[in-house]
């Protein structure tokens, strides 16, 4: 386990990034975007991580927005400068090789939507909240939440959340399609873990390139999508997983993976 000021980072095959800042809910300031970066990168080096989960310490919040103190007397430059940051870390969590899910224990308000937004898979508990609230504050979402929410869910719905500030709880959450699972509280580690651990059985180097393929695809036209899925495809048949795994199915065997 690694500790940091404001973050755990515990590496094994099923890591876990914990932000660990409860009494203020939290919030990301600017240490907390650089540590929850420099965490992402130890992931994305270690050779035994195949999924991230990404949650919050204590039960009330997920992430409850970017720290407002902080914000609050930034000048454009510095305003545009601490935007650019939470972008480029979400931006890590985004393009991560390894899937990354978000455990939303809580409020995911504001920058706390776009971390779960920046994840591939989120999973809420019942007493999730999420929104992006900025425009109450007299300011725009600024780590991705006027891109990353009208890809996911549409432009209608992520205008109306955004052009509102209007915070949805966890079952609206899942009816827009902004949630992949709603639970109770208490099963909220069972589930997210085996679903991690699902995708930990896979073998990681097709569940890695079947990410980057999805997220290339998603801003290519559909020739162009279809013309790198098919190169990605075949690059499979060159490794050892492939044949492993295709000999076991003829043979009716299981499969155990490796990266290769």
């Amino acid at each position: 386990m690694t500790d940091f000021n404001q973050i755990t980072l515990n590496l094994s095959e099923i890591a876990e990034l914990v932000i660990n800042r409860p009494k203020q809910l939290n919030a990301l300031n600017s240490e907390t975007l650089g540590e929850i970066g420099q965490a992402i990168d130890l992931v994305q080096a270690d050779e035994q991580v195949r999924v991230l989960i990404i949650t919050g310490s204590g039960e009330k919040s997920f992430v409850a927005g970017a720290d407002i103190k902080e914000m609050k007397d930034k000048d454009p430059m510095e305003a545009s400068e601490f935007s650019q940051l939470g972008n480029a870390v979400f931006q890590k969590i985004a393009t991560l090789r390894q899937p990354v899910i978000a455990a939303v224990n809580g409020f995911a308000l504001g920058g706390g939507c776009e971390l779960a937004l920046a994840c591939d898979i989120r999973y809420a508990s019942e007493n999730a909240v999420f929104g992006q609230p900025e425009v109450g504050l007299g300011i725009i979402p600024g780590f991705g939440g006027t891109q990353r929410l009208a890809r996911l869910v549409g432009h209608g719905q992520a205008k109306e959340l955004i052009f509102t500030g209007s915070n949805i709880k966890a079952p609206e959450a899942l009816d827009i399609g902004l949630v992949n699972k709603v639970v109770a509280p208490e099963e909220l580690k069972d589930a997210v873990t085996k679903l991690a651990e699902r995708i930990a059985k896979q073998a990681p180097f097709a569940v890695e390139n079947a990410k980057t393929a999805i997220n290339h695809g998603l801003d290519m036209p559909l020739e162009q999508g279809l013309h790198f899925e098919a190169i990605s495809f075949g690059n499979h048949f060159a490794t050892e997983d492939q044949k492993n795994g295709m000999t076991a199915f003829i043979n009716k065997e299981k499969t155990t993976f490796s990266r290769q």
